[in-house]
C-alpha cells in the first residue's frame, strides 16, 4: 500500500481588534495577502434618537456579520488577535470585553483554532521594542508585506497592527508553525 501526504491548505484570519476601526487581514498557509479590509462603525445613537445599549448592540452585530462573511468566504482555519489592553473608561472597558467575546465566540462556535498577542509581543517581534509609533509600525509591516495601502490613515494604521499580529505568530506560534508544514 502506497502512504498519501495529506495536505491541508487554510486561510488565517489576523485582527486588531476596535470599534472604531477593526483592522484585519486574511494571509494563506504561504503568507500571502488575499484580502484585507477596515471595520468602522460609528456611533450615532444621539443623532438617531436611540438608546446606547441598542446602538452597542447594533455595532457589535454589524462587527459579527462582516467578520463571519469574511470567515465563510475565505474558509479560514484559524484566528490570530491582538488581545484587547487598557481603557480610559467604564465604555471603553464594555468595547474591550465586547471585542474579546466576539473573537472568542466565533472561535468557540466555528471551531476555529484562535490565539492572542498583546499589543507589546507584536511590536517587540516587529521592531525590537515594546514602544513604536503607528508611522513606525506601517513601515515595519510595509517592508515584511506586500500590503494594499489605502493612503487612508486609520485604515493603514490597523491593518499594520493587524500585520504585525501575523508577524509576531509567525514567529512564536508553535501551533502556527505546524499547521505551515
Amino acid at each position: 500500500m502506497e502512504r498519501t501526504k495529506h495536505t491541508c491548505t487554510f486561510n488565517i484570519l489576523t485582527n486588531d481588534p476596535s470599534y472604531t476601526a477593526w483592522g484585519w487581514a486574511v494571509i494563506s498557509k504561504e503568507d500571502d495577502i488575499l484580502k484585507t479590509g477596515c471595520i468602522k462603525t460609528v456611533g450615532e445613537g444621539k443623532k438617531r434618537r436611540i438608546r446606547k445599549g441598542d446602538e452597542d448592540v447594533q455595532r457589535t452585530g454589524e462587527i459579527l456579520q462582516i467578520l463571519l462573511r469574511v470567515i465563510e468566504d475565505y474558509d479560514i482555519r484559524y484566528i490570530l488577535t491582538e488581545l484587547p489592553h487598557g481603557s480610559q473608561n467604564a465604555m471603553d472597558a464594555k468595547f474591550m470585553g465586547a471585542q474579546m467575546a466576539i473573537l472568542e465566540s466565533i472561535s468557540v462556535i466555528k471551531e476555529i483554532g484562535i490565539e492572542w498577542y498583546s499589543e507589546g509581543d507584536a511590536k517587540k517581534c516587529a521592531l525590537g521594542k515594546i514602544s513604536a509609533t503607528k508611522k513606525e509600525m506601517i513601515n515595519a509591516m510595509g517592508k515584511i508585506y506586500d500590503a494594499p495601502w489605502t493612503g487612508v490613515k486609520y485604515k493603514d494604521e490597523a491593518l499594520a497592527d493587524a500585520l504585525a499580529i501575523h508577524h509576531c505568530a509567525s514567529k512564536e506560534s508553535s501551533t502556527l508553525k505546524l499547521m505551515k508544514k
